[in-house]
């Protein structure tokens, strides 16, 4: 299954995690299970410090999956979608 990289990015002045509700709800949709039923495996979650983004590891068949797992982030935000490849993968095809 192809491995992608995922930013979902918002305006600092509407960052969901200040209300507690929006927060919640973030919470409770970003978990594999949840994942899992639209098609993607979730591998890890992250945000920087201050940086009002979240990044995900994902694996789906394709970007539409992943979509439409993103949709309440996209609501707030932009949502990037990259293809990937593990640092091991790089380096057995000798090429980034």
């Amino acid at each position: 299954m192809p491995l992608f990289v995922v930013q979902a990015a918002h305006a600092a002045e509407g960052c969901p995690a200040g209300d507690p509700q929006m927060g919640s709800m973030l919470v409770s949709h970003l978990t594999k299970e949840n994942a899992a039923q639209a098609g993607v495996t979730l591998h890890a979650d992250a945000v920087i410090d201050g940086g009002h983004a979240i990044y995900l590891i994902v694996d789906a068949d394709s970007e539409e999956p992943i979509k439409q797992f993103m949709t309440p982030f996209s609501q707030m935000g932009s949502v990037e979608i990259w293809p990937s490849s593990s640092c091991e993968r790089v380096v057995d095809r000798g090429r980034c």
